[in-house]
Protein backbone atom coordinates (compact mmCIF):
# COMPACT_ATOMS: atom_id res chain seq x y z
CA UNK A 1 0.00 0.00 0.00
CA UNK A 2 0.90 3.66 -0.39
CA UNK A 3 0.44 6.01 2.56
CA UNK A 4 0.90 9.73 2.92
CA UNK A 5 -0.36 13.04 4.21
CA UNK A 6 -2.46 15.47 2.20
CA UNK A 7 -4.01 18.88 2.78
CA UNK A 8 -7.78 18.86 2.29
CA UNK A 9 -10.30 21.49 3.35
CA UNK A 10 -7.60 23.46 5.14
CA UNK A 11 -6.21 20.65 7.29
CA UNK A 12 -3.63 17.89 7.03
CA UNK A 13 -4.98 14.36 6.77
CA UNK A 14 -3.11 11.03 6.90
CA UNK A 15 -4.28 8.84 4.04
CA UNK A 16 -3.91 5.59 2.17
CA UNK A 17 -3.98 5.71 -1.63
CA UNK A 18 -6.73 3.77 -3.40
CA UNK A 19 -5.81 0.71 -5.42
CA UNK A 20 -6.17 2.56 -8.72
CA UNK A 21 -4.24 5.61 -7.46
CA UNK A 22 -7.09 8.00 -8.26
CA UNK A 23 -8.22 8.75 -4.70
CA UNK A 24 -7.09 8.79 -1.08
CA UNK A 25 -8.87 7.50 2.02
CA UNK A 26 -8.47 9.14 5.42
CA UNK A 27 -6.85 7.10 8.20
CA UNK A 28 -8.01 7.00 11.82
CA UNK A 29 -4.49 7.88 13.06
CA UNK A 30 -1.59 9.91 11.67
CA UNK A 31 1.48 8.18 10.30
CA UNK A 32 3.64 9.38 13.20
CA UNK A 33 1.39 7.19 15.38
CA UNK A 34 0.89 4.28 12.98
CA UNK A 35 4.44 3.70 11.69
CA UNK A 36 5.90 2.85 15.15
CA UNK A 37 3.22 0.14 15.45
CA UNK A 38 4.85 -1.76 12.58
CA UNK A 39 3.95 -2.88 9.08
CA UNK A 40 1.07 -5.12 10.15
CA UNK A 41 -0.74 -2.31 11.98
CA UNK A 42 -0.10 0.08 9.09
CA UNK A 43 -1.57 -2.31 6.53
CA UNK A 44 -4.57 -3.04 8.75
CA UNK A 45 -5.27 0.68 9.10
CA UNK A 46 -5.04 1.04 5.33
CA UNK A 47 -7.55 -1.76 4.76
CA UNK A 48 -10.00 -0.22 7.25
CA UNK A 49 -9.76 3.14 5.52
CA UNK A 50 -10.29 1.71 2.06
CA UNK A 51 -13.34 -0.24 3.23
CA UNK A 52 -14.81 2.85 4.89
CA UNK A 53 -16.35 4.36 1.78
CA UNK A 54 -15.61 6.52 -1.24
CA UNK A 55 -12.26 8.27 -1.11
CA UNK A 56 -11.30 11.84 -1.87
CA UNK A 57 -10.21 12.34 -5.50
CA UNK A 58 -6.46 12.89 -5.68
CA UNK A 59 -7.05 15.99 -7.80
CA UNK A 60 -8.79 17.68 -4.83
CA UNK A 61 -5.88 17.44 -2.37
CA UNK A 62 -2.38 18.86 -2.04
CA UNK A 63 0.28 16.28 -1.24
CA UNK A 64 2.35 17.02 1.85
CA UNK A 65 5.47 15.22 3.16
CA UNK A 66 4.18 11.73 4.04
CA UNK A 67 5.34 12.06 7.67
CA UNK A 68 7.74 14.03 9.83
CA UNK A 69 10.94 11.98 10.24
CA UNK A 70 12.47 11.58 13.69
CA UNK A 71 15.93 11.89 12.14
CA UNK A 72 17.50 11.68 8.68
CA UNK A 73 20.71 9.78 7.97
CA UNK A 74 22.00 10.18 4.43
CA UNK A 75 24.42 7.51 3.26
CA UNK A 76 26.72 7.43 0.23
CA UNK A 77 26.38 3.98 -1.35
CA UNK A 78 26.92 4.55 -5.10
CA UNK A 79 30.56 4.31 -6.15
CA UNK A 80 30.02 6.13 -9.44
CA UNK A 81 28.56 9.13 -7.60
CA UNK A 82 31.58 9.31 -5.29
CA UNK A 83 34.00 9.49 -8.21
CA UNK A 84 32.19 12.35 -9.95
CA UNK A 85 31.13 14.45 -6.98
CA UNK A 86 34.55 14.34 -5.25
CA UNK A 87 36.12 15.80 -8.35
CA UNK A 88 33.48 18.55 -8.46
CA UNK A 89 33.17 19.42 -4.76
CA UNK A 90 36.62 18.54 -3.33
CA UNK A 91 38.81 18.64 -6.44
CA UNK A 92 39.93 15.09 -5.54
CA UNK A 93 40.29 12.01 -7.74
CA UNK A 94 39.05 8.49 -7.16
CA UNK A 95 37.36 6.91 -4.15
CA UNK A 96 38.85 7.05 -0.62
CA UNK A 97 39.82 3.52 0.54
CA UNK A 98 37.80 4.03 3.74
CA UNK A 99 34.62 4.39 1.66
CA UNK A 100 34.72 0.65 0.93
CA UNK A 101 35.00 -0.24 4.63
CA UNK A 102 31.47 0.71 5.71
CA UNK A 103 28.30 2.50 4.51
CA UNK A 104 29.20 6.00 5.70
CA UNK A 105 26.45 8.51 6.50
CA UNK A 106 25.86 12.00 7.84
CA UNK A 107 22.86 13.50 9.64
CA UNK A 108 20.80 16.15 7.89
CA UNK A 109 17.97 18.39 9.05
CA UNK A 110 14.63 16.63 9.83
CA UNK A 111 12.94 20.02 10.31
CA UNK A 112 13.45 21.26 6.73
CA UNK A 113 11.38 18.62 4.91
CA UNK A 114 9.36 19.49 1.79
CA UNK A 115 6.71 17.43 0.04
CA UNK A 116 5.72 16.77 -3.55
CA UNK A 117 4.74 19.96 -5.36
CA UNK A 118 6.22 22.32 -2.77
CA UNK A 119 8.58 25.11 -3.81
CA UNK A 120 12.24 24.90 -2.71
CA UNK A 121 13.78 28.28 -1.80
CA UNK A 122 17.35 28.60 -3.08
CA UNK A 123 19.63 29.67 -0.20
CA UNK A 124 20.37 33.38 -0.32
CA UNK A 125 24.13 32.96 -0.83
CA UNK A 126 23.98 29.90 -3.11
CA UNK A 127 24.61 30.06 -6.86
CA UNK A 128 25.42 26.38 -7.48
CA UNK A 129 22.21 24.66 -6.42
CA UNK A 130 21.90 20.94 -7.10
CA UNK A 131 19.46 18.08 -6.59
CA UNK A 132 20.29 14.51 -5.51
CA UNK A 133 18.27 11.50 -6.68
CA UNK A 134 17.89 9.11 -3.75
CA UNK A 135 15.61 6.50 -2.20
CA UNK A 136 15.06 6.25 1.55
CA UNK A 137 14.10 3.38 3.84
CA UNK A 138 11.73 4.21 6.69
CA UNK A 139 12.22 2.45 10.02
CA UNK A 140 9.19 0.99 11.80
CA UNK A 141 10.65 -0.14 15.11
CA UNK A 142 13.54 0.59 17.42
CA UNK A 143 16.86 -1.03 16.51
CA UNK A 144 19.96 -1.43 18.69
CA UNK A 145 22.93 -3.42 17.33
CA UNK A 146 20.63 -5.58 15.21
CA UNK A 147 21.52 -8.20 12.61
CA UNK A 148 20.91 -7.48 8.94
CA UNK A 149 17.92 -9.86 8.92
CA UNK A 150 16.42 -8.07 11.92
CA UNK A 151 17.08 -4.79 10.16
CA UNK A 152 15.19 -5.91 7.06
CA UNK A 153 12.17 -6.79 9.20
CA UNK A 154 12.36 -3.35 10.85
CA UNK A 155 12.01 -1.45 7.55
CA UNK A 156 8.36 -0.53 7.15
CA UNK A 157 8.65 1.00 3.68
CA UNK A 158 10.42 3.22 1.18
CA UNK A 159 10.03 6.70 -0.28
CA UNK A 160 11.81 9.03 -2.71
CA UNK A 161 14.34 11.44 -1.20
CA UNK A 162 15.85 14.56 -2.79
CA UNK A 163 18.89 15.84 -0.88
CA UNK A 164 19.07 19.43 -2.16
CA UNK A 165 22.66 20.68 -2.14
CA UNK A 166 24.24 24.13 -2.24
CA UNK A 167 27.50 23.02 -3.85
CA UNK A 168 29.34 26.32 -3.47
CA UNK A 169 28.59 26.47 0.26
CA UNK A 170 29.39 22.76 0.61
CA UNK A 171 32.78 23.05 -1.12
CA UNK A 172 33.85 25.85 1.21
CA UNK A 173 32.71 24.40 4.51
CA UNK A 174 33.98 20.85 3.87
CA UNK A 175 37.56 22.15 3.94
CA UNK A 176 37.07 22.34 7.73
CA UNK A 177 36.66 18.55 7.84
CA UNK A 178 33.28 18.26 9.56
CA UNK A 179 31.26 17.34 6.50
CA UNK A 180 28.38 19.26 4.90
CA UNK A 181 26.31 21.62 7.06
CA UNK A 182 24.83 24.81 5.53
CA UNK A 183 25.40 23.22 2.15
CA UNK A 184 22.68 20.70 2.99
CA UNK A 185 20.46 21.68 5.90
CA UNK A 186 18.14 24.10 4.09
CA UNK A 187 15.92 21.53 2.34
CA UNK A 188 15.21 17.86 1.72
CA UNK A 189 12.21 16.53 -0.19
CA UNK A 190 10.38 13.36 0.80
CA UNK A 191 7.50 11.58 -0.92
CA UNK A 192 5.13 11.57 -2.57
CA UNK A 193 4.16 8.44 -0.61
CA UNK A 194 5.47 5.97 1.93
CA UNK A 195 5.31 2.71 -0.03
CA UNK A 196 5.17 -0.35 2.23
CA UNK A 197 8.06 -2.81 2.07
CA UNK A 198 5.91 -5.67 0.77
CA UNK A 199 5.22 -3.65 -2.39
CA UNK A 200 8.85 -3.88 -3.57
CA UNK A 201 9.85 -7.37 -2.45
CA UNK A 202 9.41 -8.80 -5.94
CA UNK A 203 12.14 -6.39 -7.09
CA UNK A 204 14.80 -7.83 -4.76
CA UNK A 205 17.69 -9.73 -6.41
CA UNK A 206 19.51 -12.80 -5.10
CA UNK A 207 21.96 -10.64 -3.12
CA UNK A 208 19.20 -8.70 -1.38
CA UNK A 209 19.45 -5.51 -3.46
CA UNK A 210 16.35 -3.77 -4.77
CA UNK A 211 16.41 -3.40 -8.55
CA UNK A 212 14.16 -0.35 -8.87
CA UNK A 213 14.84 1.92 -11.84
CA UNK A 214 15.42 5.61 -11.03
CA UNK A 215 15.53 8.73 -13.20
CA UNK A 216 15.55 12.51 -12.82
CA UNK A 217 14.53 15.34 -15.13
CA UNK A 218 15.06 19.10 -15.03
CA UNK A 219 12.32 21.04 -16.84
CA UNK A 220 11.23 17.81 -18.50
CA UNK A 221 14.67 16.89 -19.86
CA UNK A 222 16.21 13.71 -18.47
CA UNK A 223 19.54 14.35 -16.72
CA UNK A 224 20.24 11.03 -15.01
CA UNK A 225 19.19 7.39 -14.84
CA UNK A 226 20.33 4.46 -12.69
CA UNK A 227 19.12 1.46 -10.67
CA UNK A 228 19.17 0.76 -6.95
CA UNK A 229 20.86 -2.50 -7.92
CA UNK A 230 24.09 -0.48 -8.18
CA UNK A 231 24.18 0.37 -4.47
CA UNK A 232 27.27 -0.88 -2.65
CA UNK A 233 25.26 -1.95 0.41
CA UNK A 234 21.63 -2.98 0.95
CA UNK A 235 19.24 -0.91 3.06
CA UNK A 236 19.30 -3.55 5.79
CA UNK A 237 23.11 -3.36 5.90
CA UNK A 238 22.84 0.41 6.20
CA UNK A 239 20.35 0.08 9.06
CA UNK A 240 22.42 -2.54 10.87
CA UNK A 241 25.49 -0.31 10.60
CA UNK A 242 23.59 2.77 11.82
CA UNK A 243 22.26 0.80 14.81
CA UNK A 244 25.68 -0.65 15.75
CA UNK A 245 26.51 0.53 19.28
CA UNK A 246 23.66 3.03 18.86
CA UNK A 247 19.90 3.31 18.49
CA UNK A 248 17.68 3.90 15.46
CA UNK A 249 14.10 4.89 16.20
CA UNK A 250 10.78 4.46 14.37
CA UNK A 251 10.24 7.19 11.75
CA UNK A 252 14.00 7.52 11.22
CA UNK A 253 14.85 7.89 7.54
CA UNK A 254 17.90 6.20 5.99
CA UNK A 255 18.63 7.57 2.52
CA UNK A 256 20.61 5.65 -0.09
CA UNK A 257 22.85 8.48 -1.16
CA UNK A 258 22.85 9.78 -4.70
CA UNK A 259 22.68 7.35 -7.59
CA UNK A 260 25.29 7.30 -10.31
CA UNK A 261 24.47 7.96 -13.94
CA UNK A 262 23.76 11.65 -13.41
CA UNK A 263 21.89 11.37 -10.11
CA UNK A 264 23.05 14.92 -9.39
CA UNK A 265 24.56 17.77 -11.38
CA UNK A 266 27.83 17.80 -9.42
CA UNK A 267 28.65 14.27 -10.59
CA UNK A 268 28.35 15.43 -14.20
CA UNK A 269 30.34 18.60 -13.49
CA UNK A 270 33.14 16.50 -12.05
CA UNK A 271 33.21 14.13 -15.00
CA UNK A 272 32.99 16.85 -17.67
CA UNK A 273 35.15 19.45 -15.98
CA UNK A 274 32.57 22.20 -16.59
CA UNK A 275 29.20 23.05 -14.97
CA UNK A 276 27.12 21.35 -17.66
CA UNK A 277 24.16 21.10 -17.18
CA UNK A 278 24.17 24.45 -15.34
CA UNK A 279 23.25 24.86 -11.66
CA UNK A 280 19.56 25.10 -10.83
CA UNK A 281 17.94 28.52 -11.00
CA UNK A 282 14.61 29.86 -9.70
CA UNK A 283 11.88 28.57 -11.98
CA UNK A 284 13.57 25.21 -12.66
CA UNK A 285 11.48 22.12 -11.94
CA UNK A 286 13.06 18.84 -10.82
CA UNK A 287 11.21 15.51 -11.01
CA UNK A 288 12.58 12.28 -9.56
CA UNK A 289 10.85 9.08 -10.65
CA UNK A 290 11.45 5.69 -9.03
CA UNK A 291 9.84 2.46 -10.11
CA UNK A 292 6.98 1.47 -7.76
CA UNK A 293 7.53 4.56 -5.59
CA UNK A 294 6.14 7.25 -7.92
CA UNK A 295 7.39 10.71 -8.86
CA UNK A 296 8.51 13.58 -6.63
CA UNK A 297 8.44 17.06 -8.20
CA UNK A 298 9.61 20.39 -6.78
CA UNK A 299 10.18 23.82 -8.28
CA UNK A 300 13.08 26.06 -7.27
CA UNK A 301 12.21 29.60 -6.19
CA UNK A 302 14.31 32.54 -5.04
CA UNK A 303 15.11 32.50 -1.34
CA UNK A 304 14.64 35.41 1.04
CA UNK A 305 17.58 37.68 1.91
CA UNK A 306 19.34 36.59 5.09
CA UNK A 307 21.11 38.78 7.68
CA UNK A 308 24.86 38.85 8.12
CA UNK A 309 26.48 37.15 11.12
CA UNK A 310 29.35 38.44 13.20
CA UNK A 311 32.77 37.65 11.72
CA UNK A 312 35.47 35.70 13.54
CA UNK A 313 37.08 37.64 16.38
CA UNK A 314 40.66 36.72 17.28
CA UNK A 315 40.78 35.77 20.97
CA UNK A 316 42.28 38.35 23.31
CA UNK A 317 45.85 37.86 24.45
CA UNK A 318 46.22 35.60 27.50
Amino acid sequence: MKFGTVRHDGRDLAVVVSGDGAAVHGLDQDLETLVPQGLGALLAAGRRAREGGIGIPLAEVAIRPPFRPASVRDFVTFEQHVVGVRKSVDGANGVPPQWYAAPTFYFTNPHAIYGHGEDIPRPDRCRRLDFELEVAAVVGRECRSVSQMQARDAIVGYTIFNDWSARDLQSAEMTVGLGPAKGKDFASSLGPWLVTADEVEEHRDADGFLTLACSVTVNGVEVGRDSLAHMGWTFETMLAYAARDSVVKPLDVLASGTTGGGGCLAELWGRRGIPDPPPLEPGDEVTITVERLGSLTNRVVAGSPTPEVTAFRPPPAR
